[in-house]
C-alpha cells in the first residue's frame, strides 16, 4: 500500500508510504489519498486528519521518473483521480486538517501545506518547490494561497527560486505553525489533533466551512490557471531539459 491509514481517538493518521521513493507521488499515492480523504470526511467517526510520511522524507513531490514515461510514453495509463483529484479532495475537504512534516518536503510535499489547517514540521526537515528548476508553472492552487499565507515575497521566494527552506525559516514566513524536535513531532501533532478531535464535530465543520467557504471559487480559478500553464509548458525544451538531467543523475547513481 502506498498509503498507510490508522485510525486513534477520532484521529485519522495517513502516513505517505513509499519510503524508498522518499513517498514521492506516483498515480497510485495520489488514488489512494484522494479515496482515503472523501472517506475520512464521509466517516461520522473521524474528527480529524493527519498527514505524514513514512522514513525521511514527507514528500519529495511528484514522482519525476513516473513523470517522464507520462510525457514520452502515448500509452502511459493514469489512475483513476490523480493529481487533480487529490487537490480537489484536499480542497473540499470539510474537516480539520493537520500535516507533520517529519523529513524533506519537495513540491507538493510543501504546496500541500496551503491545505492545511495547523503544519507541524520537524526541525531537521526542509521544504522546496523546484517548479522554476524544471522549468514548470505552480502546481495545487499555490500561486494563490502560498501569498495569501505568507504575504507576496515570502509566496514570490519561494515559488520562483528552487531554493530549500529550513524549519525555522518556514515557521517565520509562516508555512509552519509549529518547529518541534524529530523525535517530538508526531506525538506534538497528535496531542494538537485530538484537542480538536475531542470537540463536535458539527463545530468543527462549521468553522471550516465559514473560514474557506469565501475562498473556494478562488482556489478552483488558481487551480485552472495553473493546469493551462503547466500543460503549455511540460515538454517545453527547458522542462525536457529538466527532466533528462534528472534520469541521467538518477542513472548515475543508480
Amino acid at each position: 500500500m502506498a498509503l498507510l491509514i490508522e485510525d486513534n481517538n477520532r484521529v485519522r493518521t495517513l502516513t505517505f508510504n513509499r519510503p524508498d521513493a522518499l513517498n514521492a507521488f506516483n498515480e497510485a499515492l495520489y488514488d489512494e489519498t484522494t479515496v482515503a480523504l472523501r472517506a475520512a470526511a464521509e466517516d461520522p467517526d473521524v474528527a480529524v486528519v493527519l498527514l505524514t510520511g513514512a522514513g525521511r522524507a514527507f514528500s519529495a513531490g511528484n514522482d519525476l521518473v513516473e513523470m517522464q514515461t507520462r510525457i514520452s510514453n502515448p500509452d502511459f495509463t493514469p489512475g483513476a483521480h490523480g493529481f487533480y483529484g487529490m487537490i480537489e479532495a484536499l480542497a473540499e475537504f470539510p474537516k480539520p486538517l493537520i500535516c507533520a512534516v517529519n523529513g524533506v518536503g519537495v513540491g507538493i510535499g510543501t504546496t500541500i501545506l496551503g491545505f492545511a489547517d495547523l503544519a507541524f514540521m520537524s526541525s531537521s526537515a526542509r521544504l522546496k518547490c523546484p517548479f522554476t528548476s524544471l522549468g514548470v508553472a505552480p502546481e495545487a492552487a499555490s500561486s494563490y494561497l502560498m501569498p495569501r499565507l505568507l504575504g507576496r515575497q515570502n509566496a514570490a521566494w519561494l515559488l520562483m527560486s528552487s531554493e530549500w527552506v529550513s524549519a525555522p525559516e518556514a515557521r517565520e514566513m509562516g508555512l509552519v505553525w509549529k518547529v518541534c524536535a524529530p523525535d517530538d513531532l508526531l506525538p506534538e501533532a497528535r496531542r494538537h489533533a485530538e484537542t480538536l478531535a475531542a470537540k463536535p464535530i458539527s463545530s468543527l465543520m462549521a468553522v471550516k466551512q465559514a473560514m474557506v467557504a469565501p475562498i473556494r471559487g478562488a482556489i478552483s480559478a488558481a487551480v485552472e490557471r495553473e493546469k493551462a500553464l503547466f500543460v503549455e509548458l511540460v515538454g517545453a525544451a527547458a522542462n525536457v531539459d529538466a527532466l533528462a538531467q534528472f534520469a541521467d543523475r538518477k542513472g548515475a547513481d543508480g
